[in-house]
């Protein structure tokens, strides 16, 4: 059986252009993001843009690609694992009531994306920030 190492993704600049039949298109990559991530209220893009908003207030390294599969979100320069949590009483979509808010801290396992094998169940936190 082949074994295929985890790729190892570089910070593009947005300028990079889409290839057709190996041809350079008119269509760059800050095209995509602008299509796909532009809701930043939407669930999924909100999480991704807490977690930005809470690298760039610990000086972590924008440079290094997030992680989508790691088993925290965020590891301070000092090495401390971090979780980061969003929500909103807001959401996209027509809403009769504001959303309510909860979030669970209970030891769970995670996905190692190194071996693409469950990893061990993550300790329950001791302590929870809400910001």
């Amino acid at each position: 059986m082949t074994s295929l190492d985890k790729i190892v993704t570089e910070p593009k600049t947005g300028e990079e252009r889409l290839i057709c039949n190996n041809q350079s298109t008119e269509v760059k990559l800050i095209d995509f993001w602008r299509w796909s991530v532009s809701d930043i209220v939407s669930n999924a893009t909100r999480g991704r843009f807490a977690e930005f908003i809470v690298a760039t207030a610990l000086n972590i390294d924008l440079n290094v690609v997030r992680d989508e599969w790691s088993a925290y979100d965020l590891i301070s320069p000092e090495g401390i694992k971090i979780e980061v949590k969003s929500a909103s009483y807001l959401q996209s979509w027509f809403q009769r009531n504001f959303s309510l808010i909860s979030f669970s801290i209970k030891a769970a396992r995670y996905w190692d994306s190194a071996t693409n094998k469950q990893g061990k169940t993550m300790p329950t936190l001791d302590g929870a920030f809400l910001v």
